[in-house]
């Protein structure tokens, strides 16, 4: 049996932050040096009511749209965040109240910005075990909410959003081919954020000290995209038995520009499309990879039986990359009479 996606949809919030709109939050934050440095021209902010599951409804609702599907029809219902509504309850379990998914069992996950693939890897094994389920998984992150605006390193990075795709059994020969999973707990100090848990739980002192803000090891990221990535990809594609001059898109986590260029080249991809956001959305942290995807499927960019490596790569340290045949439903026809 082949399970593959059904439908897609994203949602961006509807405040633009340029990188000129970017200095009065962040002073040293020289818009030439931003794009220069990164490729990132804009990104969006959530406006104060929105939360981590008012985007993710959004999201879902498109990808249900886009799948011709209802929320009722949804048997399981996966969200990934790292920065989640609240600590408790899961986020995931307010999207279900959000949408009407009141038939779905729901989770959420956690692996930062590789946790889309890990969540596709998850429901593409829930339908393996029930054929008839459909699966809603979506990525949904806030990070304007826990950015130091005092550290032009990460603060102009980042911005807000959500994507989400519909998992489900597709036509024999179509969907997911293969997927690697990777983590790398050695190297968790490059990004975290390290007030608000059991080991160092949200005072005012931990406030004081700014504990509750996203930090991360620029330079020790870079290091590991770069050595650790391109290697899971050769065992994905060895294991597939597919030539990296086979695949036909690259849909990544959109980190930084000038990463990813270097990324292409170390790894090989140089024939397929690699298809950014990050220019107008920046780093929306794990829901990078569904929102990118989404724009790829409903501009029909992507083609029936085109072979798509979608990869996410962030905290943890985590690497998650998957295979996928497009095709074997009729997403791609729906995809061009909707919307974003």
């Amino acid at each position: 049996m082949s399970v593959g996606i059904l439908g897609t949809g994203s949602y961006l919030p509807a405040e633009v932050v340029t990188n000129d709109d970017l200095v009065r939050l962040v002073p040293d934050a020289d818009p030439e040096w931003v794009s220069r440095k990164t490729m990132i021209q804009a990104r969006r902010f959530a406006a104060p009511h929105e939360a981590a599951s008012d985007l993710a409804a959004q999201a879902a609702r498109e990808a249900l749209d886009n799948a011709g599907l209802e929320a009722c029809d949804i048997d399981y219902l996966i969200v990934s965040t790292s920065t989640g509504d609240s600590p408790q309850p899961p986020t995931s379990t307010l999207v279900q109240h959000k949408i009407g998914a009141n038939r779905a069992a729901c989770f959420d996950i956690n692996v930062v910005c590789a946790g889309f693939v890990f969540g596709a890897a998850l429901a593409n094994s829930l339908v393996a075990m029930n054929p008839t389920a459909k699966v809603l998984v979506i990525a949904s992150d806030i990070y304007s909410r826990i950015l130091d605006f005092g550290d032009r390193r990460t603060a102009v990075l980042f911005g807000d959003g959500a994507g989400a795709a519909v998992v489900g059994k597709v036509a024999d020969g179509y969907g997911f081919v293969d997927m690697e999973l990777v983590s790398r707990g050695e190297a968790s100090e490059l990004i975290h954020v390290p007030g608000g848990g059991s080991r160092l739980p949200a005072s005012a002192e931990t406030v004081a000290n700014g504990d509750h803000y996203f930090k991360m090891n620029g330079r020790g990221v870079r290091e590991f995209v770069n050595s650790g990535v391109p290697p899971a990809f050769e065992v994905l594609l060895k294991r597939a038995d597919i030539d990296v001059d086979d695949v036909t898109h690259f849909v990544p986590h959109q980190a930084n520009g000038v990463m990813l260029a270097e990324l292409v080249e170390a790894a090989g991809l140089t024939a397929a499309t690699t298809h950014l956001t990050l220019d107008r959305y920046g780093n929306v942290g794990s829901a990078s990879v569904p929102v990118t995807l989404d724009e790829a499927n409903r501009k029909g960019a992507l083609k029936d039986g085109d072979i798509v490596l979608m990869a996410g790569f962030g905290g943890g340290m985590s690497v998650g990359a998957a295979l996928v045949r497009w095709g074997g439903t009729s997403a791609a026809a729906r995809a061009s009479s909707t919307h974003a």
